[in-house]
Parts: structure tokens; C-alpha cells; sequence
């Protein structure tokens, strides 16, 4: 297929896409919120680290809208560039594929209809535990209920995310599970060498093995709530989990809790594979063997600049971009160009009419 490519097991990857193909798609947007985000230098999803708080809910409201209503403008890094949902919203307008919103700890609740879990926010793995055992076995626990539900409603659920900081995060909890990888980062020059020290600093804390210990101490909480989430969803259907490195680490946590592996996969763009910053299939296939989909947006053919900065490793990823794209390619059999084309009208029906 144009724009899909596999990785890793191929036996694997053909299964997981024969059995969605043309099937029914449900994505599902999890926001959520890490204080890590607020260490310079660690992000730029948003253009100060005061709206990086709010990347997430604004995300969710362009998803809905095409707009946003918690802040004035469009999620955007520092000098303009587009937030990853406009692909994805554009994916999954094309493929009529049907979405929802899930506020699993965000600092700013959406406004837009969204499920409410009544998670907290995590805090700065820097200096303390990012989440209380309690949190993390809830977040856990209200995963599990929730997917159960969405399980029963799609042939294939496509879960994204949108946390700013979330990478170091996940780095830190991959480490701590014995993941040898890199993630990858928002910015082309990925702070690598800033997120290994934050990720050593948590670790210094870790006095057990037990993952719902390590999650306490590193994650966000984001990553337990899609382990808790996968694990049951994936006993009545099939799981795409939309996104980067991040995923790995919601792989790492849901081994623990037992999962179907034959009816998950991890989708992303083609630039975080491309990231040579971060070790996305690696950090994969050290996690789970479950298959894995790379999908080509196309936006490095763009002639706007905001768009085609993507494929010059800006943003590379979020908010569900690579799975909304590979789910519309394995729905309406939908090529590179057809979503580039999309995308390329949606920023200009959005991000243009915006700014003027």
C-alpha cells in the first residue's frame, strides 16, 4: 500500500492489517499532563511552557472543531509550525473514521465533550514521584473498564495521545524496564543528553522491580491508563496504538497486565522512523513482538512550509498522527498524496482562516 510500511515481523503485520482492513475504525485521544514538561528545554508543544499546559486540551478541541476555545490560537512550536492534530483530524475526516476524547489527568480540561476520568496531573520526575500508587492503580483499573467498553463498539480502536514532556517520561520508564532506546522528540535537535539526566535522576529513587512501583516514580498518566486500557480492549478487538516511542512504554507497563499481542499494533510517521535521535522500532520490538506500521503523511512533497517543516523532524508526531493516518490508509485504501492533499486543505480551511 502507497505510504503503509511494516516493520519487524512480517507475518505479524500482515495479520494484524488483513484484519482491519476496510473494517470499522474508532480513534480515541487521550490527554494528559506531566509537570516535566515544564523543565526548559524539553519541549516546544506550545509556545511557552504555560501553554504547553494547555496543548492538550487545545488539541482535542481542533480535533473536534477545527478550532480551539482554551487558547486563541492553533497549538503551534514557537515559530508557527502546526500542532500534529491537523493531520490527524484530516486522516480521519477523509476515512469518516469517528473520534472521542478521554481526559486522563490533563492540567485543562477540554472545551469539548470528552470522558472524564477524574485522574490527577503527574508531577516533575525530576525532583519527585510523577504519580502515587494509588493514582497509577487507578489509572490502570479505570484503562481496563474503559476499554472494555470501546473494545465492544470498532473491528480496530486507534488510541493516540497528546502529552507534552511525554517522551522523557516514557525514556525514564523504559529504562527502568531494561529498554535500551531513544525517544523521540519534538524538536529537530532532540534534547537527548537533558532527558537521559532527568531520567537518571528518577531512577536514583526506584527501591523495587514491582511495574506498578516504577510507574509511580516515572510515569505520567497517560502511560498506565493505555496499559490498563489495551489489556482489555485487545480481548474483544483490535488496538492501534497511535503513536511514537512513547507507545513502547505502554507496551512495557501492559506485559505486566497481560495483553493480545497478535491484535495489537504500533502505528507512527515516517519521521519519527526516520528520527535517527530515537530507536522507534527497537524500543518496540524490545518491548512486545507486535506488529508495526509506519505511515508516509507525504508532507515532505508540501510546498506550505508549516507542513513540510514535519518532514525536516519538527513535531515528527502527536496526537494520534501516525495511526489516524495508517488507520485511514487501511480503511479507504487512501495513498501518501490523497492525505497530503487533505492535510493540506485543512490547513488552509483552519490554520489560515485562523490567522486571518
Amino acid at each position: 500500500m502507497d505510504g503503509l510500511q511494516t516493520c519487524g515481523d512480517d507475518n505479524a503485520c500482515k495479520m494484524f492489517m488483513e484484519s482491519v482492513r476496510g473494517k470499522k475504525f474508532l480513534f480515541a485521544l487521550t490527554i494528559s499532563h506531566t509537570e516535566t514538561c515544564t523543565i526548559p528545554g524539553i519541549t516546544i508543544a506550545g509556545a511557552t511552557p504555560e501553554l504547553a499546559k494547555y496543548t492538550p486540551a487545545a488539541d482535542a478541541e481542533f480535533l473536534r472543531y477545527g478550532r480551539c476555545k482554551s487558547i486563541d490560537e492553533i497549538p503551534a512550536t514557537p515559530d508557527g509550525k502546526p500542532t500534529p492534530a491537523l493531520i490527524t483530524r484530516a486522516a480521519l475526516g477523509m476515512a469518516k473514521i469517528p473520534n472521542m476524547i478521554i481526559d486522563a489527568g490533563s492540567a485543562h480540561s477540554p472545551k469539548t465533550p470528552y470522558m472524564h476520568t477524574g485522574l490527577l496531573s503527574g508531577k516533575n520526575i525530576q525532583n519527585e514521584p510523577g504519580l502515587g500508587i494509588d493514582e497509577v492503580k487507578n489509572a490502570i483499573e479505570y484503562g481496563k473498564q474503559i476499554g472494555e467498553s470501546l473494545g465492544a463498539l470498532a473491528d480496530c480502536l486507534v488510541l493516540g495521545e497528546s502529552v507534552p514532556g511525554g517522551t522523557t517520561t516514557a525514556l525514564a520508564v523504559l529504562r527502568a524496564f531494561g529498554i535500551k532506546a531513544r525517544t523521540s522528540s519534538s524538536m529537530p535537535e532532540n534534547p537527548g543528553k537533558l532527558k537521559e539526566s532527568i531520567a537518571i535522576a528518577a531512577q536514583n529513587r526506584i527501591t523495587s522491580s514491582d511495574p506498578i512501583s516504577i510507574s509511580a516514580e516515572l510515569a505520567d498518566p497517560m502511560l498506565p491508563f493505555l496499559a490498563g486500557l489495551l489489556s482489555s480492549a485487545t480481548q474483544k478487538t483490535h488496538v492501534m496504538l497511535a503513536g511514537g516511542t512513547q507507545m513502547a512504554a505502554v507496551l512495557a507497563l501492559a506485559d505486566s497486565l497481560g495483553y493480545d499481542a497478535k491484535k495489537t499494533a504500533v502505528a507512527t510517521t515516517s519521521y519519527v522512523y526516520d528520527d535517527e535521535s530515537a530507536d522507534f522500532v527497537s524500543a518496540v520490538q524490545q518491548a512486545s513482538d507486535v506488529a508495526i506500521l509506519v505511515a508516509d503523511p507525504g508532507l515532505g512533497a508540501s510546498k506550505i512550509d508549516g507542513l513540510r517543516a514535519y518532514s525536516q523532524g519538527f513535531a515528527k508526531e502527536g496526537a494520534g498522527a501516525g495511526g489516524a493516518v495508517a488507520a485511514c490508509m487501511l480503511k479507504i485504501g487512501s495513498s501518501s498524496e490523497n492525505v497530503r492533499l487533505a492535510v493540506e486543505a485543512e490547513y488552509n480551511r483552519t490554520i489560515l482562516s485562523d490567522r486571518n
